[in-house]
């Protein structure tokens, strides 16, 4: 049984004004932006030839906005972003914009390696029509990115962005932890609404709900295979790669989850975790584009050096399906 204090806040999620206004703005003066949902952390389709497929960028989106989705990421991990030019993301968010239904936030990762290249391109995204930025924590230099540091430069881009930021960390890439000292004093910034937590500690996503709680401020995780016990900590979504796949799978855990039927949350949630491990951790994006093309999606091939999967382990991630009753 949840305990009464995160049920309830579960039931006022489930019960919002479904009426706030497409930035995403909660009623009350002074409050930050509701960014509480589902996401698809969207890929990027590529021609034979390595060049980026808007065509089938925008089917795939056609497709994913049948599900009930919170909105859509453009440029997360999933995205691979880091092999984009700056033209090439700015297009897409621009043609994303085009395309998806207006009920829906956009969310674009505009993160880089410098402060100021960070702020230019947060800037830009909000020209192209982002509703919020999902910045991504600087990490060459991961030995000197302390608290001080990425606490600067997170403050640095919040002040000087004209959207809503969320905090976003990812050590499986990146390297490091956003520490959770930095997270609760980012928190207090007016215009950062949250943090994407992609580690997969819940303890740490249950110390940041905690930690943060008074300040307005939203975490959502990086995994559908530990949503249910995120929901329970008091987590308000996922960006979730399995999203791309098994969207209205996702959705409806997050329905069991918001309406207490547990025991159905926790039957669907553990079908989800092999298939979810095996298009993350396990086999990467190129697993994750191909279980796209077997439920109807438009995968293709990753830009190098991604490679595609071989022949053995493409027999094993369908095996993570099948064997989960999803195939």
């Amino acid at each position: 049984m949840l305990v009464p204090r995160v049920w309830s806040s579960l039931r006022q999620r489930l019960c919002r004004d479904l009426s706030r206004n497409v930035g995403g703005w909660a009623s009350g003066e002074g409050r930050k932006m509701d960014i509480a949902g589902i996401y698809p952390p969207v890929t990027t389709p590529f021609t034979a030839t390595a060049e980026v497929d808007y065509g089938k960028l925008e089917e795939n989106l056609h497709k994913l906005g049948t599900f009930p989705f919170r909105g859509f990421v453009i440029h997360g991990s999933n995205g691979e972003f880091p092999f984009l030019t700056s033209s090439e993301r700015l297009e897409m968010v621009s043609r994303v914009r085009q395309v998806m239904p207006k009920d829906k936030l956009l969310i674009a990762g505009s993160g880089c390696e410098s402060t100021q290249a960070t702020v230019e391109m947060t800037v830009s995204m909000a020209q192209v029509g982002a509703d919020a930025a999902i910045v991504v924590t600087p990490c060459y230099y991961r030995g000197r990115m302390n608290s001080a540091a990425l606490v600067h430069h997170y403050t640095k881009v919040a002040d000087l962005s004209p959207i809503p930021v969320v905090l976003y960390s990812v050590p499986a890439y990146t390297g490091l932890d956003l520490p959770v000292e930095a997270v609760i004093t980012l928190s207090q910034h007016p215009n950062i609404v949250g943090i994407k937590d992609s580690g997969g500690d819940v303890t740490r996503i249950g110390l940041l709900v905690h930690k943060t709680r008074r300040q307005d401020f939203q975490v959502l995780v990086g995994s559908a295979g530990f949503l249910l016990a995120s929901y329970a900590l008091g987590a308000v979504g996922s960006v979730c790669a399995l999203a791309n796949v098994l969207g209205a799978q996702v959705c409806q855990l997050e329905r069991l989850c918001l309406t207490g039927q547990w025991e159905d949350a926790q039957k669907l949630q553990h079908r989800l975790i092999e298939p979810n491990a095996a298009v993350t951790r396990r086999f990467g994006i190129p697993g994750l584009k191909k279980a796209m093309e077997w439920f109807g999606y438009y995968g293709g091939p990753c830009r190098a050096p991604l490679q595609e999967l071989s022949p053995a382990d493409e027999e094993v991630l369908h095996t993570e399906f099948t064997s989960n009753g999803w195939l």
